[in-house]
Formats: C-alpha cells, structure tokens, sequence
C-alpha cells in the first residue's frame, strides 16, 4: 500500500502592509541624530536637509513621516526638470534617491529659487550629497553645503524591534527566546532584516504559518550557506 502524500502548500508571494506611521518608527543611537534633525523642520540651515543611510535603513520611512506633517509634495527623481521648478519651489518637498536626478540643471535651480520662495527641501540617498557624481560645478558647491543627517546600523535590542514590527506587518511572531536567538546570527543591519523576514514568511506559508524552533533553525543556516547553527533554545 503506497504511503500517504502529505499536502505541501505553495507559498504564494502574497502582498503585505508596510507600517509607515510614526508610532511605527524605531528610534536608536544609529538614528537618533536624524531623528532630532527632521524635528527641527522648517529651521534647517539653508531649508534643505539630506537624510543619508545604507538601503532598508529607515529613509523613506522618517521621509515619510516628515512629508506627513509637513504637507510635502514627492517628486520623483526622474521628473524633475526646469520646467516644473517655479511650480514646485514655494512649499515643502520631497526628493528620495535623489542621487539619481538627472537633470542637474533643474536641481541646481530648485535648491537657489526655493531658498528665495521659502520652500525646504529633503533629499534621501545611499551616501551623502557631496560624494554624488555630479558634474555641474556649481552644484557641486551647493550640494557640499548641504547638511546631512546619517542613519546608522541598530544595536541587537533595536533589530530585533524591528524584525518584530516586519513580521507584524506580515501578521506573524516569533517566540521572545527564538527572536533573541535569531538576532545575534544575522549582520545587524536592517536590509539584513528584512530579508530573514521574507525567507520567514514565505517558509512559514509552506509550513502553514507556524514560527517554530526548526523552520528558524533551518532559515537561518540557508543565510549562513549552509554552515553548522546551534539549534535555537
């Protein structure tokens, strides 16, 4: 008599809600600085203030949290051009992955006219206005005055706060002696997070949604490449 076939769920890459408000927001000494910095909107030197940070740092979601209370416009970087500058220039904006704006021109302007209009702007990138490969001179200098506020890598305590709040989002939870565990085997960073999160949640739709000391174990060693882990407690 053939065995019986257990049933397999396909995990299927399902949409999530990504908690953006501000009671969501994770403050650490990695971020904190940033943090204080978006408070003392509109008095930034100059009305412009570039949030800097690694990719999954937290940017977009203190950007979003400042465009919430400011009433900010997003402008994406690819539609920034000179014709929409003298529109845009007089209130509050948002530029994120600004490093990729092409037309520097355009830029140049909007950081003269907005000082003029009473606008403030807030860029976000990987890396600091003055490092951005740009090639119009005086945007150069006006991009090396920019101030900038970094967001660095969380402490073990703060990573394993946000892994929580990333599976929350996804409506699952670990077990407070599986998250400790699980913190100290991934790089502290938040992209590093995120990541685990994912592989956790598709494992656990193959699994049927349960977080157990075995599915942990065996996520964790596929990031590891396959090395020997010590079970969790």
């Amino acid at each position: 008599m053939p065995a019986e076939r257990v049933p397999v769920q396909i995990p299927l890459e399902l949409p999530f809600r990504s908690a953006l408000g501000r009671e969501d927001f994770i403050v650490h000494a990695g971020n904190e600085a940033a943090v204080n910095f978006i408070a003392r909107w509109p008095d930034w030197p100059g009305r412009i203030l570039a949030l800097a940070g690694p990719a999954a740092s937290g940017k977009s979601h203190l950007a979003a949290i400042w465009a919430a209370d400011a009433g900010a416009r997003k402008v994406e970087p690819g539609a920034l051009t000179a014709e929409i500058v003298p529109d845009i220039a007089g209130g509050p904006l948002l530029i994120e992955g600004a490093d990729a704006i092409a037309d520097e021109t355009a830029l140049f302007h909007l950081i003269n006219l907005l000082r003029e209009e009473g606008g403030s702007l807030l860029l976000t990138a990987r890396s600091a206005p003055a490092r951005w490969p740009v090639s119009l001179p005086d945007l150069r200098s006006r991009l090396g005055a920019v101030p900038v506020a970094n967001l660095g890598p969380p402490d073990e305590a703060t990573l394993a706060a946000l892994i929580a709040k990333l599976l929350a989002d996804r409506q699952l939870s670990l077990e407070a002696r599986l998250l400790d565990w699980l913190v100290t085997r991934i790089d502290r960073t938040p992209a590093a997070a995120r990541a685990i999160v994912a592989a956790l949640d598709r494992e656990s739709l193959s699994a049927g949604g349960r977080l157990g000391p075995a599915l942990v174990r065996r996520v964790v060693a596929g990031f590891a490449g396959g090395d020997e882990t010590p079970s969790p407690p």
